[in-house]
């Protein structure tokens, strides 16, 4: 059983179980490693706690990667190669250029990059509920196209095409965002906002900014296999955190930090979405939104608090930025899921003390952001079009989420919790394996 509040985080428990295994001969060399999902569900951890378990096998030259089979154990009398060489990189390589649906119907480990890849592979022209996203169909383009149009005159050009944006992010968008975060309850004036290419750039700024490789961050549990997959990729020790219906577990939360108050494992960063969580549907209650705020103030570490899916949100939603003045909390907002997944203009608004940091990153990684696409942005904002859009949206995705959650009931599926927004949490009764396996045949891919 692992110990949730061990020093070890989950998936060095489980890389030191299978390591304890193959050294004392349980494992004989050729034996095959049990697929993601096998062990994710065996443990009770999430696939890209396995992924990160796995990755460090391979590091310690335990097992090795076999395209399109998985890992298995390494026949010890063969020279291990170290961790950076070019035989190991090659296999990384390998297992990272599957095929992940090929894979996946092998039941082949794969890492959380690779089924990051086959997510944005073209299926087929049917729905893809796994993408989180709306269907193409919902979205308005007449909005885009008259915005694009309106910023993409000569003198605008002049000015945003030949010659770099500001680092920081465009003024005029910038002073739109404030006055949108003020209309949310959010104090964040437009010099506490640093806009970035979508709001996974946000996040990926806020933990290069805040985070060194071997630093301690929590997430929820489920989440967004692109945020695991990330922090994994930054050498991040990872502390899965359950989901519930008002919010993460607190207790969970208090556990980690008292169990490693004062130690270099103490967790630095929490990432969070208190709004229409993905993939629960859940969002954050009064009640646990102080308390959380509490435990950040009381063991100093800062929340990202993702709000992706904000626009959807009834109006008086509880964020952990309204009620902390961005004090511990950074806000991250994107704009891809509610107009376009591919107007990648995002942003983050965080503490005064924090953004010439901040800031640094960004430079460091894009310079700067396309202020064509910024401008249009807040044209569009400006002119009402968002407004119209996203009730429009809502109303669509009330009537399609009433007409989902029955066929489920129907079906005989059962809800965690009310479905809400894009999202619902079910239990199928049935293996989810196999039944995304069967939906990827026909066409439709499944989270």
């Amino acid at each position: 059983m692992l110990l949730r509040t061990a020093a070890q985080s989950l998936n060095e428990q489980i890389a030191a179980r299978f390591a304890e295994r193959i050294r004392d001969r349980l494992l004989a060399p050729g034996s095959r490693l049990p697929s993601v999902r096998q062990c994710a569900a065996q443990h009770g951890v999430s696939p890209s706690t396995v992924v990160a378990a796995y990755d460090q096998l391979l590091a310690q030259g335990l097992v090795e990667a076999r395209r399109n089979r998985g890992f298995f154990v390494r026949d010890r009398a063969q020279k291990v190669a170290p961790a950076g060489s070019q035989q190991a990189q090659a296999a990384i390589k390998s297992e990272a250029l599957s095929d992940p649906q090929r894979a996946r119907r092998l039941g082949a480990p794969v890492s959380a990059a690779t089924l990051m890849r086959g997510m944005f592979q073209p299926i087929s022209g049917k729905p893809q509920p796994g993408m989180g996203v709306l269907p193409p169909e919902w979205i308005a383009t007449d909005p885009i196209a008259a915005s694009l149009r309106k910023v993409s005159g000569v003198a605008n050009l002049r000015d945003t095409a030949v010659r770099y944006g500001e680092p920081i992010g465009d003024a005029h968008l910038r002073r739109v965002l404030s006055a949108r975060l003020q209309d949310m309850g959010i104090d964040a004036a437009d010099d506490q906002i640093i806009t970035t290419v979508g709001a996974t750039q946000a996040l990926d700024i806020i933990s290069r900014t805040l985070l060194k490789a071997g630093d301690t961050v929590m997430v929820e549990e489920p989440g967004w296999a692109v945020e695991f997959a990330r922090l994994t990729a930054l050498g991040m020790r990872i502390l899965p955190v359950p989901r519930r219906a008002d919010g993460p577990d607190l207790d969970v939360i208090a556990r980690y930090c008292e169990a490693h108050a004062g130690t270099p494992a103490a967790p630095r960063l929490f990432v969070s979405v208190s709004v229409l969580h993905n993939p629960t549907g859940g969002s954050l209650t009064p009640a646990s939104a102080h308390r959380m705020l509490q435990l950040a103030q009381q063991h100093g570490f800062f929340i990202a608090e993702d709000d992706s899916y904000g626009h959807l949100a009834p109006p008086h939603a509880t964020r952990l930025a309204q009620l902390d003045g961005l004090a511990r909390t950074i806000y991250v907002g994107g704009f891809a899921k509610i107009l376009a997944p591919n107007w990648r203009v995002g942003f983050l608004a965080a503490p005064p003390a924090l953004l010439e940091p901040l800031l640094d990153t960004k430079l460091l990684s894009t310079l700067t952001t396309p202020s064509l696409l910024e401008r249009a942005l807040a044209h569009c904002i400006e002119q009402g079009q968002l407004r119209r859009h996203v009730e429009r949206i809502r109303a669509r995705l009330d009537a399609a989420r009433s007409r989902s959650a029955k066929l489920a009931l129907q079906a005989g599926c059962r809800f965690a919790a009310e479905p809400a927004g894009l999202f619902g949490w079910i239990d199928t009764g049935v293996d989810t394996d196999q039944l995304a396996l069967r939906m990827l045949d026909d066409g439709y891919l499944l989270a």
